[in-house]
């Protein structure tokens, strides 16, 4: 089994934390950070993308290959890395500026759709600028599952746009569960999505598979540091249950496992 990460990548740059100046980064990205969880636990993970040629291209390919991650369709283009400035109030982030840098450029051509359609899952996301290929890839390959991270867009016209093709989609829900989530779920999978998944944060989890729903907990996380990664861990698990065949429960406890370790790191992913 192995997965392809087709999107985003940036650096997080931190500039204050709890009212103090600092200067702290590292290389992320809403589909990096899922596939490198998902490397780090066993799984074989390519990340198809595009980094600028400067310092931090270089120093993103550089870690990325390190933890082994596939960058046979890593792209490098000339100009700026993407960047998103951060703060931290407490453990929770404080989203500033983002650069886009090469990012506003990417596109993913027929050697990448083809390269994607050889894994067993693909997972994209909402900045990932995949959803026009998704068809291809499915073309291509129409047994693939394809995994897609709508984070706290609920409304998003790119919803609409790759339910037809999406497995497994994952949405942020800032409240817990209740009638108005179940019933958005329920639509999402109506109207073709296969499977829709709700993350409540530190209330836990929520799925619905067009059966039945099923709702998990969260793992004990004794010392939150920083809940930046929280979600893409959460699918990093999540996936890596599907991959193995598990159950829903079994794939949203190992979820929310991942989930319970990276936040109480500072960085994004598990094993720092």
């Amino acid at each position: 089994m192995k997965a392809a990460m087709l999107g985003d990548n940036c650096i997080d740059v931190y500039r204050m934390i709890d009212g103090r100046e600092v200067n702290r980064q590292y290389p992320t990205g809403n589909v990096v950070d899922t596939g490198v969880n998902l490397q780090k636990l066993g799984i074989p993970t390519s990340v198809i993308s595009t980094t600028g040629d400067d310092e931090n291209g270089a120093w993103m390919v550089r870690v990325l290959r390190e933890i082994g991650l596939d960058l046979t369709r890593f792209h490098v283009a000339h100009g700026p890395t993407a960047i998103t400035y951060m703060d931290m109030n407490g453990t929770d982030r404080v989203h500033g500026d983002y650069v886009e840098g090469v990012l506003e450029n990417m596109v993913f051509d027929a050697e990448d759709i083809a390269f994607a359609a050889r894994h067993d899952l693909v997972h994209t996301a909402l900045w990932g600028k995949a959803e026009n290929v998704l068809s291809a890839i499915r073309s291509e390959n129409p047994a693939i599952r394809i995994s897609f991270d709508y984070c706290d867009r609920l409304d998003h016209p790119i919803i609409e746009q790759t339910r037809p093709f999406v497995d497994y989609g994952f949405f942020s829900w800032h409240e817990g569960d209740g009638p108005a989530v179940r019933d958005f779920l329920r639509h999402q999978v109506a109207e073709g999505l296969g499977t829709a998944v709700a993350t409540f944060g530190d209330a836990g989890s929520l799925c619905y598979d067009g059966r039945e729903f099923t709702a998990c907990g969260i793992s004990p996380a004794p010392h939150v540091v920083n809940t930046v990664g929280a979600g893409d861990s959460y699918i990093a698990g999540f996936l890596y249950g599907i991959l193995q065949g598990w159950p829903v429960i079994r794939c949203m406890e190992k979820g929310a496992e991942v989930s319970a370790q990276v936040v109480q790191v500072f960085e994004p992913w598990t094993g720092q």
